[in-house]
């Protein structure tokens, strides 16, 4: 009987230890989660996203097309709702847009996540899929029927652009 009371409360004890260990665990996970998401806002506002795009099935031989997103502010919301403002050039439009958009995360890397937003100003049933990492930004679009691929380089507003001579 003795015997059963001490494995009975050793394997009590060795449970509340496990479950300490679980929740100091979910609690470093949390404050990693809250600190790349901190440092995402901070890098963000002021950046501006350098690259090209295409669009699929016109290429035609052609290098792909210059773009250019200049990044006023990110904040984060609530969950993983973003508030990112951004001055998109798109056609004859060049306007100033806030615009709430899911930013989801793999590990370390923020993914923002767009489903059939209408930008106004701009149209509807805008679609992306972007990703952010080491300076460089990767993803895919969709507007409607067209879509394509994008990517480049983040500069960051704390960072002087290169020129030609550095590059």
């Amino acid at each position: 009987m003795r015997f059963l009371m001490k494995s009975s409360m050793a394997v009590c004890a060795l449970f509340l230890s496990l479950g300490a260990v679980v929740a100091a665990e979910g609690d470093d996970a949390a404050k990693k989660q809250e600190m790349l998401e901190k440092k995402f806002e901070k890098q963000m506002s002021g950046a501006t996203l350098v690259g090209h795009f295409t669009v699929d099935g016109k290429s035609n031989g052609k290098p792909p097309r210059e773009e250019r997103y200049e990044i006023a502010s990110v904040k984060k919301l609530e969950g993983d709702q973003w508030l990112i403002t951004a001055r998109i050039k798109y056609g004859q439009n060049d306007v100033n847009v806030p615009m709430p958009l899911n930013v989801f995360w793999a590990g370390d890397t923020p993914v923002i996540s767009l489903t059939n937003l209408t930008i106004p100003g701009l149209g509807s049933a805008f679609t992306s899929r972007v990703m952010f990492f080491e300076g460089r930004y990767a993803g895919t679009w969709q507007h409607g029927k067209v879509g394509g691929n994008l990517w480049g380089r983040i500069e960051y507003a704390d960072q002087k652009p290169e020129t030609a001579e550095e590059k």
